[in-house]
């Protein structure tokens, strides 16, 4: 049933969305599903632009010049309404034992408790220097006479310019681009039988966390939607401790063994002669690393795959990468993988769709992330353990659970579902929060241990070691952020930025001064497992180490036919950037190795003969194991429908609104982001209902940004955006992209215009263009929101593309 004429949801869109706002400043009247999430976003969304409003222009900015500057002015203010309008985010009142109560005392600075002791509230209170004194004037230096030279005293300007000098840390070597947000983790069960650590305590116990999502090669500057490694690093704030689980989106790794990661990351950052390119692997010196490290080829599967390229952050897997220990309270050891599977699914970006992100939106999964969380539609994944004995890792035989270029395939052991995770709370300060976070393998509690993974055991030295330098020394555990909701006790002082200050004359054990405290705490503390040891030094790998194709292959024939597709139009777009033939050849011979079929696509692609097959370490058959449909992203569909799904609607002049509120109102009601676009901001005239508000240009999102488009009925709508070339231009890549589309009415002249197919290549009718009379509203919305939850229509793809 249509929305009467009144347009509550008109301009819903530009409140979910922080690209670009509406035309007309009267807020909408709901966001759709009617939550507090929502209720809040739109208040904090109306109050913030009232305010704006409140100030016009600077009145107090004459008071600068002349002999007005001689006399010191208060600043000009406003109050807001709401204490919304000036919070970072609509979700600081979220609680946890390390948030707080999220109700910090508004304008002041609380030095106690949780992270409300370092917020800090500007509301009502006069600007000061660092040290606490109130500046009169932060407009102008201090000079003798008005155009004279500036005066060595003016110790206000000196502080601050000093400060801005020194605002930038070094960033992070590899995952220096990234997005975080705080949350939760829920157990599901009491799991004391397997493990001690105390997150896993008791059914529905929740332990706050916060999650950092990164790119590794790209630097701070560099694109969100760059071919890489996702980061996925969880540090959960224990009540025995910080725990960080330091992961990647990907179960394997590049080499087996810390000594060669400098190598890697020399090899795959940009090259140092020219610094050319950034953010991409698409070069000689990572492939020539790669062809003569023939371990990293199950890893290569991987990063030509669509893994590499995700939809957002919210839609990948994590995993832990290497075999833990769980220990019990009785000391018994078990091996364990982790894994994380998002409720929204497994979803990817198509290559093109990939590159103009990085131009339209370099920032696109930051948004993404923070938009869905201000909303409240927040991110969800399922934590799975696969647990399994010594004995049973032994009779695995055909590989080795040290070896971080393996996994553990789910036929074998099946992962075990064992809580939630919710991130529910965005950050307040970028830089305090996301940039200044320390995750370190070597962070663990009682009940989870390190195994002799090579490459873990590497890892647990090299992340302290790097926040010695970034963070400034060896303090950085007390950086709010990084501090445990555990109590902190120790003989450890001193240092850069030292924050405690310790009672007392003792910072020693034993002593008798502090009556012997702080004393250890014996079987209550952390014990390693005390795994026996025996055998010679020596540098090398064990044996099964030795075999570097047979889950290469695995993870090829797990893939589906269109997976496969783009991971050999992976392999040519990156090979096909690097200058050296030998190099490039090489990798097609370690291909051969994987699969022959794949080895001649990508060579016939390259334009060059198969090579011989790359020379393998010993003459033991390549493991041919069955495949494992779980590896294939089309198996996790997800369980959320289209919630957070970005859609167009197109509009013009001549428009039929009340279909455009209708159909808007069905998509916000099941979640979904949909914005009215435009050819420019602004109303348009509407031939049956009053007048839509444009809230955002083809212009300013362009095709990219959204992952579907709805074409409403209107022929004079219709005409004038097939003049459009930019139109054209945004439905071909819709359609280039696989997105559905939702075509009504006139809009048929538009997918004629742009030469788009409605048609599969076979012949078939594409599920994912929904054509349709205005009059079958209903039914055309049904099928297209299946189409949405689809996420692509990998069956139009062709290879050129039709369009």
């Amino acid at each position: 049933m249509a929305i009467d004429n009144n347009g509550p949801f008109d301009g819903a869109g530009s409140i979910l969305s922080t690209v670009g706002g509406p035309s007309d400043p009267t807020p909408p009247e709901s966001l759709g599903a009617t939550t507090p999430e929502s209720e809040r976003l739109l208040e904090k969304v109306t109050e913030d632009a009232d305010l704006a409003a409140r100030m016009p222009y600077n009145e107090v900015k004459p008071l600068e010049y002349g002999q007005a500057a001689f006399t010191p002015h208060r600043g000009e203010t406003r109050t807001p309404d709401t204490p919304l309008a000036t919070a970072s985010t609509t979700t600081e009142d979220i609680a946890s034992s390390k948030l707080g109560d999220g109700e910090p005392d508004i304008g002041a600075n609380p030095l106690n408790g949780p992270l409300d002791r370092v917020r800090v509230d500007d509301s009502n209170r006069e600007l000061t220097t660092n040290q606490g004194v109130k500046v009169a004037d932060n407009q102008d230096s201090l000079k003798i006479g008005l155009r004279g030279p500036t005066a060595m005293e003016d110790f206000i300007f000196r502080e601050k310019i000093t400060h801005f000098d020194h605002e930038r840390i070094p960033e992070r070597v590899v995952h220096a681009r990234g997005a975080g947000a705080h949350g939760f983790f829920e157990s599901y069960q009491d799991l004391s039988s397997i493990t001690r650590a105390s997150l896993f305590a008791k059914p529905g116990k929740r332990t706050p966390v916060f999650v950092r999502f990164s790119t590794v090669v790209g630097s701070r500057g560099s694109a969100d939607t760059a071919r890489d490694v996702r980061g996925f690093a969880t540090k959960f704030y224990t009540d025995e401790g910080v725990f960080d689980l330091v992961g990647n989106n990907i179960p394997v790794f590049f080499i087996q063994d810390a000594m060669k990661f400098p190598d890697l990351i020399h090899s795959v950052k940009p090259e140092p002669h020219h610094e050319i390119p950034q953010a991409s692997s698409a070069h000689d010196t990572f492939y020539d690393f790669a062809g003569l490290s023939p371990e990293i080829f199950h890893m290569l599967m991987w990063l030509e795959s669509d893994r590499a390229i995700p939809r957002s952050y919210r839609m990948m897997q994590g995993f832990g990468v290497h075999t833990f220990r769980l220990v019990n309270a009785k000391g018994e050891s078990r091996f364990c993988k982790f894994h994380w599977t998002p409720l929204a699914g497994t979803h990817s970006l198509v290559w093109d769709e990939a590159v103009k992100l990085a131009g339209a939106d370099p920032d696109f999964h930051r948004r993404d992330l923070w938009e869905a969380i201000e909303s409240g539609n927040f991110p969800e994944w399922e934590l799975g353990l696969q647990v399994f004995t010594e004995e049973q890792a032994a009779a695995f035989k055909l590989f080795d659970v040290l070896d971080p270029t393996k996994i553990v395939p789910e036929e074998l052991v099946p992962v075990r579902p064992v809580g939630r995770m919710v991130l529910d709370r965005n950050p307040d300060n970028f830089f305090a929060e996301t940039e200044q976070v320390a995750f370190c393998a070597a962070h663990v509690v009682p009940g989870i241990d390190f195994t002799n993974d090579p490459l873990l055991q590497g890892r647990i030295h090299s992340y302290v070691d790097t926040q010695l330098t970034r963070l400034g020394g060896p303090n950085f555990h007390e950086i709010p952020i990084n501090s445990p909701v555990a109590q902190v006790h120790n003989n450890q002082r001193d240092g850069f930025h030292r924050q405690a200050i310790n009672r007392g004359r003792v910072n020693y054990e034993p002593n008798s001064l502090a009556g012997g405290c702080p004393f250890q705490a014996g079987s209550r503390g952390f014990v390693s497992y005390p795994q026996p040891i025996e055998g010679s030094k020596v540098r090398g790998k064990p044996e099964l180490f030795a075999e570097h194709y047979g889950q290469a292959r695995l993870f090829w024939k797990s893939q589906t036919p269109v997976e496969q597709k783009h991971i050999v139009e992976a392999f040519r777009f990156e090979l096909t950037r690097v200058q050296t033939p030998a190099v490039r050849e090489r990798i097609v011979a370690g291909l051969v190795n994987v699969d022959p079929k794949l080895a001649k696509a990508v060579a016939d692609q390259l334009g060059i003969p198969v090579p011989p097959p790359l020379p393998r370490v010993n003459n033991t058959p390549i493991p041919d194991y069955p495949p494992s449909p779980s590896l294939s992203l089309l198996a996790r569909p997800g369980r959320v429908g289209i919630r957070t799904r970005r859609v167009a609607i197109a509009v013009a002049n001549g428009v039929d609104a009340a279909a455009v509120r209708q159909i808007h109102a069905s998509l916000l009601k099941d979640g979904a982001q949909p914005r009215v676009v435009g050819q420019h901001l602004g109303e348009v005239a509407a031939v049956n209902g009053k007048p839509l508000d444009v809230e955002v240009t083809f212009e300013a999102t362009p095709s990219v940004m959204y992952d579907a488009v709805v074409l409403p009925p209107g022929e004079a709508a219709a005409a004038a955006l097939e003049r459009d070339g930019r139109v054209l231009e945004f439905l071909r890549d819709q359609y280039r992209h696989d997105k559905p589309l939702l075509v009504l009415g006139a809009g048929r002249q538009l997918v004629a215009a742009a030469g788009l197919p409605v048609a599969l290549p076979n012949g078939e009718p594409d599920p994912g263009i929904v054509v349709a009379d205005p009059g079958h509203l209903n039914a055309a919305l049904v099928a297209f929101k299946t189409a949405v939850m689809r996420h692509k229509i990998y069956a139009r793809e062709t290879d050129p593309p039709r369009v």
